[in-house]
């Protein structure tokens, strides 16, 4: 078989390796548009926009990203263009999981980490961890389109690739295609009234998180955050040190939020751009701010799969809030051939995904089937039903994120053994989550919480328990709370 994975990632990577334990594969080949791996660990300093970028933005791109010109090799008589594609990442990101609970499951962070590692040490663990699977990879690569095609009997895909550097394009077939390509490139910013009179008579002033890159740009500027997600938590923190006081933080609920920050203050959702002499804003309240300078909107982004032109009868994507016809967030059931990896949010990704690719190299590898296709269909039925079609489709806040990844080990695990494999013939081991990884990842917003507090002295802390976590005086402790009632 010949497959194909769109994204060096963390999820492409992580594919590649279970697809390469297999030993089952005539080919696997990486398609990744930018020149090394790490997705959106691979942090551009570059704050410019996406040219594809508007505001509002709220219905997904339907063309391929393009590429940001930063200059010429060799000086500017040079014919060759140096470009990059727009990361999220931003000068001072920090992970929001400790490291000992989101690395890969046969691959720890350096022993001298620190607990959250900048996106820099994130960056290198997966320049680390792609060594072995580096010859797989074909940089500068983008995809442009991934279409059906019968051959024969045989259900096959085409991808239609654009080599970057050359500006060639060509086309390959493959037996099946795994999408590692993520979500975080289609920033998603609502349509609120007078939002798009308002940028355009201030422009600039309106962005979203994915173009910020530093504090500074904002210093004594009156700034709104719109979202109060872990990006929108980390900006206003690190803006309010600089910015004119308090920063506002706008949200739809806020009685859910407990900001003790004296330089922030939560305020309702905005309902009103207006403008006039001044840059004026209205809250659901009622609340009129003026002399705004910068809205940074942190709303999350858009499920957008630009290069499939011909789905339209079973599309992945829809309005962009969650993908369409999926089993088990993971198989395109009309054709599960196609999978993709990492998909669902409020999940810690490194292990989802390894658990999500462990299912795919089984089944691609044929040592492992799915159910009928209509129980695949009833499987996304049951979800939208229990779940919601909208945005919470997506969401497998813990404990479902710990329940997934457990379920995703014993399904695998279930392939039939074949001689030669690690694991006693069961293949590579995907990861599983026992009763202490369970409670790290219940207890690691307060965990965060605790680091940030600590300041700068947060870099030397690289345990949980030289932060005061320690799980099994939390069991002992725990055990003889039960045993005294």
């Amino acid at each position: 078989m010949r497959v194909a994975i769109i994204g060096a990632g963390p999820c492409g990577l992580a594919a590649a390796k279970y697809l390469h334990a297999e030993k089952a594969f005539g080919t696997i080949t990486i398609f990744e548009q930018r020149d090394d791996v790490g997705g959106v660990w691979y942090y551009t300093q570059n704050n410019t926009t996406d040219v594809n970028f508007s505001i509002p933005h709220t219905k997904p791109n339907t063309s391929p990203e393009e590429p940001i010109c930063t200059g010429r090799k060799g000086g500017k008589n040079s014919e060759e263009e140096t470009f990059e594609f727009l990361s999220p990442a931003y000068d001072l990101l920090e992970t929001n999981i400790p490291h000992t609970l989101m690395n890969y499951s046969d691959r720890k962070f350096p022993a001298n980490t620190p607990l959250f590692p900048e996106h820099t040490l994130v960056k290198e663990y997966l320049r680390g961890y792609a060594e072995d699977i580096r010859s797989f990879i074909s940089f500068q690569t983008q995809v442009v389109n991934v279409s059906p095609l019968q051959m024969g009997s045989q259900d096959t895909w085409k991808v239609t690739v654009r080599d970057l550097v050359t500006k060639n394009t060509s086309i390959h077939h493959f037996d099946a295609v795994v999408i590692a390509n993520g979500h975080y490139s289609d920033p998603y910013v609502p349509d609120i009234p007078g939002i798009e009179q308002w940028n355009r008579a201030y422009p600039g002033a309106i962005t979203h998180s994915k173009f910020y890159r530093r504090p500074e740009e904002y210093r004594d500027k009156k700034v709104i955050i719109v979202g109060n997600s872990a990006s929108g938590i980390d900006l206003s923190v690190q803006i309010a040190n600089v910015s004119l006081r308090p920063l506002l933080i706008s949200e739809k609920n806020q009685e859910t939020t407990v900001n003790t920050n004296p330089r922030l203050e939560s305020v309702p959702e905005i309902v009103e751009f207006i403008i006039g002499d001044r840059a004026t804003v209205r809250f659901s309240d009622g609340r009129v701010e003026r002399d705004i300078d910068h809205v940074i909107f942190c709303t999350g982004y858009l499920y957008s799969f630009p290069f499939f032109s011909q789905l339209e009868g079973s599309p992945i994507v829809t309005d962009g809030k969650r993908p369409c016809n999926l089993y088990q967030h993971i198989f395109y059931h009309p054709r599960p051939t196609l999978a993709f990896v990492g998909l669902p949010q409020r999940i810690v990704p490194f292990p989802v995904s390894e658990a999500q690719v462990a299912l795919i190299a089984r089944v691609f590898s044929r040592r492992l089937e799915l159910p009928p296709q209509k129980e695949m269909e009833n499987w996304e039925t049951d979800w939208i039903a229990n779940h919601g079609s909208g945005k919470s489709f997506n969401s497998l806040a813990f404990p479902l994120d710990a329940d997934y990844i457990n379920f995703l080990h014993d399904y695998s695990l279930q392939a039939r053994q074949k001689e030669g494999l690690e694991n006693e013939g069961h293949g590579k081991k995907p990861p599983y989550w026992g009763e202490k990884e369970r409670w790290v990842r219940k207890m690691f917003p307060t965990i965060k919480l605790a680091s940030r507090e600590l300041g700068n002295r947060r870099k030397e802390i690289t345990s949980l328990e030289a932060l005061g976590f320690d799980f099994e005086q939390w069991k002992e402790e725990n055990a003889a709370g039960k045993a005294s009632l």
